[in-house]
């Protein structure tokens, strides 16, 4: 998967800037210098999905309740994705949207983490994540990246090794990892969970692998409930439907199904010790947004670097079971080769 621009050069550019931004050099808010977190100033990379503007309405509301800890998104950046039209297409309105909430619209991600304490990455195409959250990690930022958190399994390996180079807490999430019921679900209501089927709109983007585009929030539910531990995918796939099935080290089994004609939406059925639930409806972005505010202020992530990653090979696996008619592949397979050629970016951009 090639990013919109040459590696090379992005890999040139990037390190040639590495002694501005690196985090001997950073410019310091008050909440660094204090280690107050109680509230902060919130900038925004990525003014093509409505995420960015649904994010700013809640916190920049004069009745935001005490969960989202007075931070205020005060500074955005619009340059989302170059070349996925359907994205570019949004973001004059979505510019004008964030601005009607006080928003400050800077030229450069550098102008940006002048004006700001801690950053939503919320542009859509995971090919420029790398390329844009590296400047923020190297400002010593933290750091919340939308889904996907890449476009390819090596850039999210290279995105959490720089973040630990930086030293310096990132985290991504869907916000179906919120869906009703999975709370509880995580905290034994259905006792050990043995299996579990889920279901999200799985919409094809051709510039991205096919699941990360939108069927990462299926794949995302199917984690939060399963947990880690999957060890090889099967993929059955036809223009209409995907189903992945995962078996996990336990020989548990978990599902995806993408829908992508008919009716669509959001959920599953997880199989536990103590009986069988159903997912209950999404509940909107606020959920994750509140914890979004916990890792601000506390800089502990909610989701680890290796569930992310471990969610990246499921979909990156299902790939390459589809292109092999179906096959059995094994994530250990798949993230030795990925992670070979992480190592190859980040030792260029360290």
């Amino acid at each position: 998967m090639k990013n919109p621009i040459r590696r090379r050069d992005f890999i040139k550019t990037a390190t040639a800037g590495s002694i501005s931004l690196g985090l001997a050099g950073k410019s310091l808010s008050i909440n660094d210098i204090t280690g107050d977190q109680s509230s902060g100033k919130v900038g925004i990379i990525g003014l093509d999905t409505s995420h960015s503007v649904a994010f700013t309405r809640v916190l920049n509301d004069p009745s935001a309740g005490p969960e989202f800890g007075g931070y205020k998104v005060v500074a955005a950046y619009p340059e989302g994705s170059i070349d996925i039209k359907s994205s570019i297409d949004r973001i004059p309105g979505y510019t004008g949207d964030v601005k009607k909430s006080g928003v400050e619209i800077v030229n450069s991600i550098e102008e940006l983490l002048g004006r700001v304490d801690v950053v939503l990455l919320e542009t859509n195409d995971g090919r420029r994540h790398l390329e844009q959250a590296l400047p923020v990690m190297k400002a010593g930022k933290r750091m919340f990246i939308d889904k996907p958190i890449a476009a390819s399994l090596p850039d999210t390996i290279a995105i959490f090794e720089m973040a630990k180079h930086c030293n310096v807490p990132v985290f991504s999430s869907s916000s179906l990892r919120y869906i009703t019921g999975a709370k509880e679900i995580a905290e034994g209501s259905t006792g050990k969970v043995t299996g579990a089927d889920t279901y999200s709109p799985a919409t094809i983007e051709k510039t991205h692998p096919d699941l990360f585009w939108y069927g990462v929030h299926g794949a995302e539910t199917l984690f939060t409930v399963m947990g880690t531990g999957c060890k090889s995918v099967i993929r059955i796939f036809t223009p209409d439907t995907d189903l992945v099935a995962g078996t996990w080290s336990d020989n548990r089994i978990g599902t995806f199904r993408g829908i992508r004609s008919g009716r669509s939406g959001y959920g599953g059925t997880v199989f536990g010790e103590k009986g069988i639930t159903v997912l209950g409806k999404y509940s909107g972005y606020n959920p994750l947004l509140i914890e979004i505010i916990k890792f601000f202020q506390t800089g502990v992530v909610p989701v680890s670097p290796e569930e992310t990653t471990e969610i990246f090979a499921f979909m990156a696996a299902s790939d390459v079971s589809k292109q092999n008619g179906g096959s059995i592949v094994h994530l250990e397979d798949v993230m030795k080769r990925a992670k070979e050629e992480a190592d190859l970016i980040v030792s260029k951009l360290k």
